[in-house]
């Protein structure tokens, strides 16, 4: 059975703007999918129905094995807890904390703050030596590791990557990108939405939707990938 799967969703605002229509697929436990489509396309609105940050309209969305559809807002919050490790584009740390206070925000929100945990977590995306660190004190790279490890603490079934690259140059782009090819073979699951066709080739799969719809599949054809559309 699949990790995730997005069975005839459909996502309407103000009752007549569709911005996902009528989407299926599916990721198992284990791959590595990439969402790639132009502004606009809808991919941003299938990363929060898959984040459980927004609600279908219609259609039924899966997560290991919860059905997310009819789930209120205080359910998804605790299955995106529970079950999603988030990176994000903009970072979102807490500025006032140090890089290993920040990692530890996530256990408190899901268990309770180890440090020793959080320092691993660090260890392991290379940062163990700028774990007192504010966020101002780190390159945007560090501070994106930083969510990596934020990400991974509470050991997520899923992480969920939003342009993880996108604010970085590209010695910290090709770090990141190590740091999350290391990750899936390991066996972690993953999903990157990206306007980047390096961050789409690096994935086993990529959907590319647009006007809400899925228009391509790739499966391991990354020289596909080249020119396939303009953000």
């Amino acid at each position: 059975m699949a990790l995730l799967e997005l069975k005839n969703v459909s996502k309407i605002y103000n009752g007549k703007v569709k911005a996902l229509d009528d989407i299926n697929f599916s990721v198992e436990k284990g791959d590595w999918v990439a969402i790639m489509g132009p502004s606009g396309s809808g991919k941003t609105t299938m990363m929060n129905i898959i984040g459980c940050m927004d609600s279908a309209t219609d259609g039924e969305v899966i997560l290991d094995n919860i059905l997310l559809t009819d789930a209120d807002n205080q359910k998804l919050t605790e299955i995106r807890r529970e079950k999603i490790g988030m990176v994000f584009q903009q970072f979102h740390l807490i500025p006032y904390l140090t890089a290993v206070e920040n990692v530890m925000v996530a256990q408190y929100y899901h268990s309770l703050p180890e440090k020793d945990e959080a320092m691993a977590a660090l260890k392991r995306v290379g940062l163990e030596d700028r774990a007192e660190h504010l966020p101002s004190q780190l390159s945007g790279g560090e501070q994106q590791r930083v969510c990596i490890a934020r990400a991974l603490i509470n050991y997520p079934v899923l992480i969920l990557a939003d342009e993880p690259t996108g604010n970085l140059d590209e010695t910290n782009q090709n770090l990141v990108m190590k740091i999350f090819r290391e990750l899936h073979e390991e066996g972690h699951t993953i999903i990157t939405v990206t306007h980047s066709t390096e961050v789409g080739q690096a994935a086993e799969r990529c959907v590319i939707i647009e006007h809400g719809r899925i228009k391509k599949v790739y499966n391991n054809d990354h020289q596909k990938l080249e020119g396939f559309f303009t953000p």
